[in-house]
Order: C-alpha cells, then sequence, then structure tokens
C-alpha cells in the first residue's frame, strides 16, 4: 500500500485488521519501556539519571525485571516491523526497513539475554569506572546492543527514502533527523564517556528513536 493513500478501517478486512494489530505494537514498545524504564530507576538504590544508562539495571537481584522490560520491548518491535512489511508492501524499501526494525527489536532481546557489566558504582558496590575485567555476557551485551542500535539508524535512512519517493518530504526529514539524533547518542555512549551530558544525551536520544516508531506505527495503522 503507497505510504500516501488514506483510508477507513474496513471491519470485514481481515489483512488489514490483522496489520493494524501488529502495528499497534509499535504504539506500545516505546511507553512501556521508558516508564518501566523509569519505575526501575526511580525505586533502585544508587541509580543515578546523570551516570548510569537503564541497561544497567539488568543487575542485581531486582535485575530480573529489566531483562523481561528489554525481551518483551525487542519482541514488540519485532511485532510492529511485521506489520510495517505487510502496510508497506512493494513500495520501495518496504523489505528492507522493517526487516532493519526488526533488527533493532532483536538487538534488545539479545541486551536483555546478554546482561551489562556492572559499572560506574552500580549496583551499590561496584567500583567506579568501567569494568576492569569485562565478562563474555557484558561484551556481548555490547556488541548486540550495538548492531540493534545500527539496524535502527539504518532503518531511518532507508524509510526516509521510502518517503522522500512517494512525495513524503516531511516524513522523510522527520526519519533522517531521528537517525541523526540517535546515532549522535549512540557515538556517545559508545565512546566510553559517562559524563552526565553524554548519558542525558543517549537518553534523548533513545525517547527520540521510541517516538518515531510509534509515530511511523500510527502513520501507517491509519493508512490501512
Amino acid at each position: 500500500m503507497s505510504t500516501t493513500t488514506m483510508t477507513h478501517p474496513n471491519p470485514c478486512d481481515r489483512p488489514g485488521t490483522v496489520t493494524r494489530s501488529l502495528l499497534g505494537y509499535g504504539l506500545l514498545a516505546g511507553p512501556f519501556y521508558l516508564v518501566a524504564g523509569l519505575i526501575e530507576a526511580l525505586t533502585r538504590s544508587g541509580y543515578q539519571f546523570t551516570r548510569h544508562d537503564l541497561s544497567l539495571l539488568a543487575n542485581g537481584a531486582p535485575g530480573w525485571i529489566h531483562v523481561a522490560v528489554l525481551v518483551v520491548t525487542g519482541l514488540m518491535t519485532i511485532t510492529a516491523a511485521a506489520g510495517m512489511r505487510r502496510a508497506l508492501a512493494g513500495t520501495p524499501g518496504g523489505r528492507w526497513g522493517p526487516r532493519l526494525v526488526a533488527g533493532y527489536g532483536l538487538g534488545l532481546v539479545a541486551a536483555g539475554v546478554f546482561v551489562a557489566d556492572p559499572m560506574n558504582g552500580f549496583p551499590v558496590g561496584t567500583p567506579d569506572g568501567p569494568p576492569v575485567h569485562p565478562t563474555v555476557h557484558g561484551v556481548l551485551h555490547v556488541v548486540t546492543g550495538g548492531l540493534g542500535f545500527l539496524c535502527l539508524i539504518a532503518a531511518t535512512a532507508v524509510l526516509a527514502r521510502t518517503f522522500a519517493r512517494a512525495g513524503r518530504r516531511g516524513w522523510a526529514w522527520y526519519s533522517r533527523g531521528t537517525g541523526v539524533a540517535f546515532l549522535a547518542g549512540f557515538a556517545g555512549i559508545a565512546s566510553g564517556a559517562s559524563s552526565p551530558p553524554v548519558i542525558l544525551g543517549f537518553w534523548a536520544a533513545v525517547v527520540i528513536a521510541f517516538a518515531w516508531l510509534a509515530a511511523l506505527s500510527l502513520h501507517l495503522y491509519r493508512a490501512q
């Protein structure tokens, strides 16, 4: 379906109903992750928004909660990507855009399975600074999470081109801007720096990325 087409939902249109149901998870993924993460951060002793990224919450006795949050968020993102593929079938980028969004979802799942190493004083009792002896699961967390982030950045570029070809310049620039903002936030955190501007910049990048995912899912939902 063209990204420029707008139709009213037909309750008898089963394929369209399935597509909308899948896309609905794109609206839920970001709010679920951010709200759950904020609740965890506010209730975990020693957690500081300006020093620690959310992945560190997977450590400690309550860490299983954040593991579950990452896995569920990733699965919802993958489900939304399946809806995007159905909604964008036959359009330029209609295959690779959704595939790359699914890659981001897989990265979230893997980041939950492979727990980040404790660092920067969290959980309480952990020495300041990066881990002296990184573990295998800690390295895999960084690698799989990073690959997922790169998939998201690539997805914004692919779908920006899709929208540009459809004459949707606003959506094209929004997608490009999201990719640039997320790349900047990711580059900061990937550099190993843990200063407040870097940590808060990555927080902002995550919010921007999930806002784009939700807006895109809603846009495609309405076009069914």
